[in-house]
């Protein structure tokens, strides 16, 4: 699917998918392999609090603190600004 360039994936709960505490090592890999094959501008982050063995901050610093090969811009993407591009929506604004 991830040739496919009008497919996305939504990392969305990721953190209710391991059999770990927090950082969740156990699935840092498979979302590594998922942002290879996807990449920043197609990987979006998102949390269902409700499902999470943990707190919403620790959701949030799981993907910008605990995964060593998401940083920067990629970083920036995955966490929201490329989905704002997905949808259409100017980012620039959203900051206030």
């Amino acid at each position: 699917m991830a040739q496919l360039p009008n497919v996305a994936v939504k990392a969305t709960g990721a953190p209710h998918y391991s059999t770990e505490p927090y950082p969740f090592r156990n699935i840092q890999d498979g979302l590594h392999r998922i942002f290879d094959a996807y990449g920043p501008k197609r990987m979006f982050w998102g949390t269902d609090i409700t499902r999470m063995p943990c707190s919403y901050r620790q959701c949030v610093t799981f993907f910008t603190e605990e995964l060593p090969w998401l940083k920067g811009a990629d970083l920036e993407d995955v966490m929201g600004r490329a989905l704002c591009d997905w949808i259409g929506w100017d980012h620039a604004s959203v900051r206030g």
